[in-house]
């Protein structure tokens, strides 16, 4: 059973996409062969409606295939571009926590529980990844907060995006001090 396309992997839609194209494109070439072999059998002097419904068929078929052909290579091209913005985006997002972690002077231990925090995790499943105990990850929070000037998980994260998305992307560095 074959899914629709709704359900279809991303990478996958591309290549339907072009198999249509290629599917429309076999139709157009048959329609307008068809066309041709009637027109030399019966010559330009007796063209009949169906010859020029199947003609005119054909050439809508053909500016179809042109039209979505085009379509799906921009499409193909604006998903290149964003990919590409993405990976800088996650790059740059890795380098201005990087540049903040190395500004704050945070220890390898603190830059762990740091990241599993930005990340989301709650202390207990902190404590259980890095084998130590609560209050030690919650002493280690409490140094970073402290480090980075802020009260709190919200307002660290907070302050990494923030400094993210009001600075061009692949020029970032945390504020000097």
């Amino acid at each position: 059973m074959t899914r629709p396309p709704t359900e279809m992997k991303r990478s996958q839609l591309p290549v339907a996409l072009a198999g249509l194209i290629v599917a429309q494109l076999a139709c157009a070439v048959f329609f307008l062969s068809d066309a041709l072999r009637d027109l030399t059998d019966i010559g330009l002097s007796s063209i009949d409606f169906h010859l020029w419904v199947e003609s005119i068929a054909a050439l809508v078929l053909i500016s179809g295939v042109v039209v979505e052909w085009q379509v799906l290579m921009s499409l193909l091209r604006r998903q290149d571009r964003m990919q590409r913005g993405l990976g800088i985006a996650a790059g740059a997002l890795g380098d201005v926590i990087e540049g903040y972690f190395q500004h704050w002077s945070l220890t390898p231990a603190e830059e762990d529980v740091a990241m599993f925090t930005i990340k989301g995790a709650p202390i207990a499943e902190i404590a259980r990844l890095r084998n130590s105990a609560e209050g030690t990850v919650k002493a280690h929070l409490n140094a970073i907060y402290r480090k980075a000037g802020v009260s709190g998980r919200t307002e660290l994260v907070s302050l990494l995006i923030e400094d993210l998305m009001s600075a061009p992307l692949l020029t970032q560095s945390p504020p000097q001090s």
